[in-house]
Formats: structure tokens, C-alpha cells, sequence
């Protein structure tokens, strides 16, 4: 079963378990999906307000993309899963022979990049949806203005949550060039969307004082 069709307390049941997934980059993924979704439904409420004419042409865009920006991001949370669960079949394959040994080692060092690679993938989708969000502001509903603000913090957290999964990951990786490509990419990504989330929050915040 996908974790996509699991109940809120199935989900969290098994998150707080033994079980190998989900874990950090699937979360990572579920609280920057509720992110969007919170900027989704700030344009549901605006969209169709004749006080907010001026701004319907940017959110009916807005809400366009902010479900397909949903839909990513819940794709990328079962995407991370399969990732994981690719490392853990590793650790079943025979280690009885010089031969099978560097085998194991070869398809654990492949894994793990697939590992690393999957919240990484999460990361420029959370960017954007950040960047959807950025838009909404000044433009939406002013009743719900606290909900973008709310949206900018769950998808910062999304997005810092998916860079540590990637760092974890990285760090077991023996191919110096992947990892140093990665890392400087990551950044680059991390560093916008941070800058991002905290201009959301601020000038929701401010618009409060």
C-alpha cells in the first residue's frame, strides 16, 4: 500500500515504529505537499472575490500550480520510500565470497545514491512551490493571510529536512565528484529557498504589525 492511501494515524503509527519507512525524506516530502496545499486553498478562497478582482488572473494561475506542485511532492514522498527500500535489499544480497562482498559494495554505493538522490530530487519542486506562494502574497484573501505564512514554514521545513536526508546519504558515498557536485547544487537550492520562506514570513508577518 502507498503511503498515499494510509490514514493520518496510519501514517503516523508507522512513522513513529520500527519501520524502515517512512522516514525523514518522505516526511520531508508529506509537510512540503501541506505547504502548497495551504497556498492552494489561500487561492481557493480569493479566486471568484470581486475586492480581489485585480489579482484573479495570477491565482487562478496560482492554483493551477499549486496542484501540480501538490500531486509532485506526494510523488516524490513514494519515490524516496522505493529509494530507501533499494538500500535495504542491499543488505540481503550474500556476502560469503571476496567476489560477493565487492558485488555488495558496488550495488550499496549504487543504492545510496539513489538514496541521496531522491530527497535532493524533492528539493527544486519545493523551490518552485515556494516561489507560487511568494506570488499569492499581497494578492490573496486577507482573512487568510496567516495560511501562506503557515505555507512558507512547512515547505521551509520540507525543504531543510529533505537536504539533511541527502547529506546523510552523501556522507557514505565514496564518489567525491557526485558528492561535491551535489552538495554545491543542493546548496544552491537550499539557500534560495530558505531566503524565499523567510521573505514570505516576514511580509506576511508585517502586514499583521
Amino acid at each position: 500500500m502507498e503511503l498515499t492511501e494510509l490514514s493520518i494515524s496510519e501514517f503516523l503509527n508507522t512513522l513513529g515504529s520500527k519501520a524502515p519507512t517512512p522516514g525523514g525524506g518522505s516526511t520531508s516530502a508529506l509537510v512540503a505537499s501541506m505547504g502548497i496545499a495551504l497556498t492552494q486553498m489561500v487561492a481557493e478562497l480569493t479566486v471568484g472575490k470581486k475586492k480581489y478582482s485585480a489579482s484573479q488572473e495570477v491565482m487562478e494561475h496560482i492554483l493551477v500550480q499549486t496542484s501540480q506542485l501538490r500531486d509532485k511532492l506526494l510523488k516524490h514522498m513514494e519515490l524516496d520510500v522505493q529509494a530507501f527500500s533499494a538500500v535495504s535489499a542491499v543488505f540481503k544480497m550474500p556476502k560469503n565470497t571476496d567476489e560477493e562482498k565487492k558485488e555488495r559494495r558496488e550495488a550499496m554505493q549504487l543504492a545510496l545514491k539513489g538514496a541521496a538522490q531522491a530527497p535532493y530530487n524533492m528539493m527544486p519542486t519545493i523551490v518552485e512551490a515556494l516561489e507560487v506562494t511568494r506570488l499569492a502574497v499581497g494578492r490573496s484573501n486577507q482573512h487568510a493571510l496567516s495560511d501562506l505564512g503557515g505555507a512558507a514554514l512547512n515547505l521551509k521545513a520540507g525543504l531543510e529536512g529533505a537536504w539533511l536526508n541527502v547529506l546523510i546519504n552523501l556522507d557514505l558515498i565514496k564518489d567525491e565528484k557526485f558528492v561535491q557536485e551535489m552538495k554545491q547544487s543542493g546548496e544552491i537550492l537550499l539557500e534560495k529557498g530558505i531566503q524565499q520562506a523567510n521573505e514570505i514570513h516576514e511580509a506576511v508577518r508585517s502586514l499583521y504589525d
